[in-house]
């Protein structure tokens, strides 16, 4: 049976204080409630959304309490986009379930100089943060236009920040194996890390592409190869536009506006299984209206029964132009 939860929404600078009180109470206290669950209502995360766009969201998530990285256009008043950051941050309480979750534009002298790093004097969207076992670094992979107006994907990297001396942040280089002449844009790996998935508008629309990578190659070396030939992942193109995918463990998250949906762009997600990917799947109403849905992101924490959606839309009811929104979800 699914748990009733209850969710406030809070201020980060009583993030802390919290945790370490919920921690205690895990230990000290008879459990109640073994794991909670992500609500399944819409949850606006109005202490980071603005009254311009802001979306493509990224978490780089080591525990319940996340960084999170951003594309908005708030710096010039709804003109170009930049990447902007926040902290993000949830819990709930074993004894009744009640979910607490925290966002917040927080101050953080690592996330202000990294996307200094990538951000230019055009647009810059789709950050995508991860760590590479192979060489020990984190990276962060953003699409940005470049001077003839095309879309590219650069990159930079870091040795990893526990949070206290701040580690030197590499400058930005182009991702020379998957850059063309069209819009390359929203870079993701698989679970793996032995396939990247990206979308292109080679074709006049844009689909869902994949290139393989090298398991030996680091990083550095394998985005420095020469321009590669991606190929397109039929079963998750579509005549329309087929944008930001996103792979949690063996689920794919994407946006869509191909007939059928609910109007604009929706959010939809594909399962791999033996080797395939899945018929794409409609979120169906309790996500997607008839406005825009946006890069969706898919997470999910071991002391939680369902995973969640980080995602955007520019429906009413929010802050203004697009909002950034948090959903609970059931896929596994």
């Amino acid at each position: 049976m699914k748990i009733k939860t209850r969710y406030l929404i809070s201020s980060m600078s009583v993030l802390i204080p919290f945790l370490l009180t919920i921690s205690c109470e895990k230990k000290t206290s008879p459990a109640l409630i073994e794991k909670g669950t992500f609500p399944d209502s819409l949850i606006i995360l109005s202490d980071i959304n603005s009254a311009y766009d802001d979306y493509n969201s990224d978490i780089h998530q080591l525990s319940a309490a996340s960084p999170i990285v951003f594309s908005s256009n708030r710096g010039s008043s709804g003109g170009q986009f930049d990447l902007v950051h926040g902290a993000f941050a949830y819990n709930f309480v074993q004894e009744n379930g009640d979910f607490f979750l925290f966002s917040e534009m927080a101050p953080d002298p690592f996330l202000s100089q990294l996307v200094s790093k990538v951000n230019t004097a055009l647009n810059d969207f789709g950050p995508y943060r991860f760590y590479s076992p192979i060489d020990g670094y984190e990276y962060l992979v953003v699409s940005s236009e470049n001077s003839s107006g095309d879309i590219d994907f650069q990159y930079t990297k870091n040795l990893p920040y526990f949070g206290t001396t701040i580690p030197a942040i590499a400058d930005a280089k182009p991702v020379v194996l998957l850059n063309s002449s069209d819009n390359d844009v929203y870079f993701c790996f698989n679970t793996g890390q032995d396939t990247a998935y990206f979308c292109c508008d080679t074709d006049g629309s844009f689909d869902i592409w994949m290139y393989p990578k090298q398991t030996e190659a680091t990083m550095d070396e394998w985005f420095s190869q020469e321009a590669a030939t991606p190929v397109r992942v039929e079963a998750l193109s579509s005549a329309a536009n087929d944008k930001c995918p996103y792979i949690f463990r063996k689920i794919m998250v994407f946006a869509s506006d191909r007939e059928g949906g609910l109007g604009g762009f929706d959010l939809y997600y594909s399962e791999f299984e033996n080797g395939v990917w899945g018929a794409p799947v409609n979120f169906g109403p309790a996500v997607n209206t008839s406005s825009d849905e946006y890069r969706p992101i898919l997470s999910g924490n071991e002391d939680f029964t369902n995973m969640f959606l980080l995602f955007s839309s520019d429906r009413p009811g929010g802050e203004g132009g697009f909002d950034l929104y948090f959903y609970g979800t059931d896929l596994f």
